[in-house]
């Protein structure tokens, strides 16, 4: 039996197991301690469903995901509109510390991945989503590069990225916590008074917890902000890559020109930005995005490719602890921020931002508050590292493709 879903249908069923995700994760605490997705739990499960309906000859399930891309677009292009460089004026000399220290992050992790995946014989840009796509990017960026690199003639290389990133997000937040608790008991670190004031990242970001009222012309004012710059960028990204023969997936350029058209208005105030506004457009797309994306996963493919993937992230999990500990620490200052940050780097860069708060939510909680590492870790996490991730992974898909 070959069941079919239109392109409402599948939005529909996105829809609702995105809900169902909630539902489960609200159920299953050791899913809200991981700081699983809603999108991931509900999409996952359908696809395992998926997979015994086709391994026991019962069904065939083909769904129309067409919509997944705009989506995928609409959401990177609502990080773009995060990435205000007054951010960076914000954070100091500290924040831009950080910040490159996420980048070499990203660059290592594409070295581990493809290294291993040759020395085990499998195709180099598997070891990119086992690397930085999958462990700083999370689920959305392996959603949004796994349809890229299967176009160039890589199987399986979405179900990997999110397998992947599935394993990051749980083992960003198991090694966060005991990698500060370590680092702060070992040199007996304290909480240090602050000389200068320092902002809430809300402040930073712009987020104005006042401004809730979100009328009907301020949401569209930014829809057509979000549309314009998906639509140039599409262009700007296929025009790149037929001048320059460089893969440039099409979310990259509408990201980017949407980081310019911010910081151009942060500078000349064209518009009453709203970043509320924007968050909420964001968080509906990926959520859609990725139920779409996790929904029409097909996981039977990766079943050869579960110990090379393995192996893979377990040498991913070891060097974020030992370059957090050896390296990150030791520039950050070696002092109690360092350490909570550590814990931070620990959290997004295997997961998300949001295990990279929890982990520091849960140090602090013991030993004190940390106003440096709460400001500069969700910043760069959340806005900010795509602007060195993004460049990292393209430049090693292009590099052996």
């Amino acid at each position: 039996m070959k069941l079919e879903f239109t392109l409402i249908e599948t939005l529909c069923l996105a829809v609702l197991l995105l809900l169902f995700g909630y539902y489960i994760r609200r159920k299953v605490k050791v899913l809200e301690r991981f700081c699983i997705p809603a999108p991931v739990i509900g999409g996952l499960l359908f696809s395992i469903l998926v997979m015994i309906l086709k391994e026991a000859d019962v069904a065939t399930i083909k769904l129309d995901v067409s919509l997944q891309s705009s989506f995928m677009l609409a959401f990177f292009t609502t990080v773009g509109l995060g990435a205000s460089f007054s951010l960076v004026k914000q954070g100091g000399k500290l924040l831009i510390v950080y910040w490159l220290l996420c980048g070499f992050v990203a660059i290592f992790q594409n070295v581990i991945g493809v290294s291993l995946a040759k020395l085990m014989d499998i195709h180099p840009l598997l070891g990119v989503m086992a690397g930085a796509v999958s462990m700083e990017g999370g689920h959305g960026a392996a959603g949004a590069f796994g349809p890229t690199i299967e176009s160039l003639g890589v199987p399986a290389a979405t179900t990997v990225g999110i397998a992947a990133a599935t394993f990051g997000l749980i083992f960003g937040s198991l090694i966060g916590g005991p990698i500060s608790r370590h680092l702060i008991t070992k040199h007996g670190l304290k909480p240090q008074a602050l000389n200068e004031e320092i902002v809430s990242f809300e402040a930073a970001a712009g987020i104005d917890k006042s401004e809730s009222d979100l009328t009907a012309t301020r949401f569209f004012t930014h829809i057509a902000l979000i549309t314009f710059c998906m639509s140039m960028g599409v262009i700007i990204s296929k025009a790149f890559s037929q001048v320059t023969s460089f893969v440039l997936p099409e979310y990259v350029g509408a990201m980017f020109l949407a980081v310019i058209i911010r910081n151009i208005n942060d500078r000349f105030g064209f518009m009453k930005f709203n970043l509320n506004c924007v968050n909420l457009i964001g968080d509906i797309s990926l959520g859609i995005f990725l139920s779409m994306a996790l929904m029409n996963l097909k996981i039977w493919e990766v079943f050869s490719l579960a110990v090379p993937l393995f192996i893979i992230l377990i040498f991913q999990v070891v060097f974020i602890v030992l370059y957090g500990i050896f390296v990150a620490f030791r520039l950050l200052g070696k002092n109690y921020d360092a350490a909570v940050m550590v814990g931070g780097l620990a959290g997004h860069g295997l997961g998300g931002t949001p295990n990279a708060m929890a982990n520091m939510g849960a140090i602090t909680e013991r030993f004190g508050e940390s106003k440096r590492a709460f400001l500069i870790v969700p910043v760069v996490g959340a806005f900010l590292i795509d602007l060195f991730g993004i460049p990292s992974i393209i430049t090693f898909i292009n590099l052996f493709k």
